[in-house]
């Protein structure tokens, strides 16, 4: 994976905007409960092949990146994201490293369901 190059990162979500497309969106510790004693505290999200269709992707330029998919009724965010790639099967990956390298948060997107 590469470091988020906003342009390039921009031009990709675009690409998928207006497209019936499948989600995957996972989330951890990392991502949303830094804050909190891990010890005591743990959170997370999973989606997975959730079909939507959005009209704009955006990406916000503050560091780590936050990913918005605006939808008719609604939105989703990713809030953390540092490095994507276009996969051999045209999916986007996109995924948050957290300050030790592990993976805090993930959002992928494809034209088809991902494999269980």
């Amino acid at each position: 994976m590469k470091e988020v190059h906003i342009e390039t990162l921009q031009e990709l979500l675009n690409s998928f905007a207006n497209k019936d497309v499948y989600i995957h969106l996972e989330t951890t510790n990392g991502a949303y409960a830094s804050h909190f004693d891990t010890n005591i505290f743990n959170a997370g999200a999973f989606i997975r092949n959730v079909k939507i269709r959005y009209e704009l992707g955006k990406i916000i330029n503050d560091t780590p990146h936050r990913v918005g998919l605006k939808m008719e009724h609604g939105w989703v965010y990713a809030q953390g994201i540092t490095h994507y790639e276009l996969d051999e099967h045209g999916r986007l990956l996109m995924a948050g490293l957290d300050y030790t390298g592990k993976l805090a948060i993930a959002l992928e997107i494809s034209k088809t369901p991902f494999s269980y």
